[in-house]
C-alpha cells in the first residue's frame, strides 16, 4: 500500500476519534492526514468508502493484535481477562470513541451499519472460536448455541465500553458478574462424573422444554 493511501486511513480514523461521525468530511482527513482532499477521491473514490475501509482494516489489525491472546485462553473466565485487557487497552487507543460513533452513524446510514457490523463480526469469530474450546466437553456444550453466545459476549463487551462513559463503577460490576458466570462454570467442570451426569440430564430436560 503506497504511503498517501495508508495517510488517508490513518487520517481517517484519528478524524473520526477527534471529531466524531459529524466531522468526517473530505477537508477534514485531508488535513490530518497532511495531503491534498483531491487524494481521497482518487484513491477512494468517496469519503464513504474510505471510512468503510479505513474502518475494516483499523479491526483487522486489532483483532490481529489479540490473536495470540484469544489462542492462549483456557477458560471461560480467562477469556473475560483478555476481554478486560482488550477493554483498556481500546480505551486508551481511542477505539472506544470510534465504535461509538460508528454505532451513532449507523443508525441512519445502511453502509456504515454495515461496515460496522462486519467490525464486530470479526470480533465474534474470535471469541466463538475460543467458546467452542473451552466449552468442548462441558454439560453445557450441548445445548449451548455457540455463535448466540460469542454474540452475546461480544455485545456485552461492546456495551459495557459504551456503558462505561456514564457509569464507570456500574460498568466494572456488570463485568466482575461476567466474571462469576465464569467462575460458576469452571466448578461444574470440578463436579464427579455423578454428578455431571445428573446435571447433564437436567440441562438436557431443559433444552427440551424450550420452544
Amino acid at each position: 500500500m503506497s504511503d498517501t493511501k495508508q495517510r488517508l486511513l490513518d487520517g481517517a480514523m484519528d478524524t473520526l476519534r477527534r471529531q466524531g461521525i459529524a466531522g468526517v468530511s473530505a477537508r477534514n482527513i485531508a488535513a490530518a492526514a497532511g495531503v491534498n482532499q483531491a487524494l481521497i477521491f482518487y484513491h477512494y473514490g468517496s469519503v464513504d468508502d474510505l471510512l468503510v475501509r479505513a474502518c475494516m482494516a483499523a479491526t483487522a489489525d486489532r483483532v490481529d493484535a489479540y490473536r495470540q491472546r484469544f489462542a492462549a485462553v483456557g477458560s471461560l473466565r480467562e477469556l473475560l481477562d483478555v476481554g478486560r485487557a482488550l477493554h483498556e487497552e481500546e480505551r486508551e487507543l481511542g477505539n472506544v470513541a470510534v465504535l461509538a460513533q460508528m454505532l451513532a452513524g449507523a443508525q441512519h446510514d445502511e453502509k456504515l451499519a454495515r461496515v460496522t457490523a462486519d467490525a464486530l463480526a470479526q470480533w465474534t469469530g474470535e471469541i466463538e472460536t475460543v467458546l467452542r474450546r473451552v466449552l468442548a466437553g462441558s454439560p453445557f456444550a450441548e445445548m449451548a448455541d455457540v455463535p448466540g453466545l460469542a454474540r452475546a459476549v461480544s455485545v456485552s463487551f461492546v456495551g459495557l465500553e459504551l456503558y462505561e462513559g456514564v457509569d464507570r463503577d456500574g460498568a466494572r460490576r456488570a463485568m466482575d458478574a461476567l466474571e462469576q458466570l465464569g467462575l460458576l462454570l469452571e466448578i461444574v467442570e470440578e463436579l464427579g462424573p455423578v454428578a455431571r451426569r445428573a446435571l447433564r440430564s437436567k440441562i438436557n430436560k431443559a433444552a427440551a422444554r424450550r420452544p
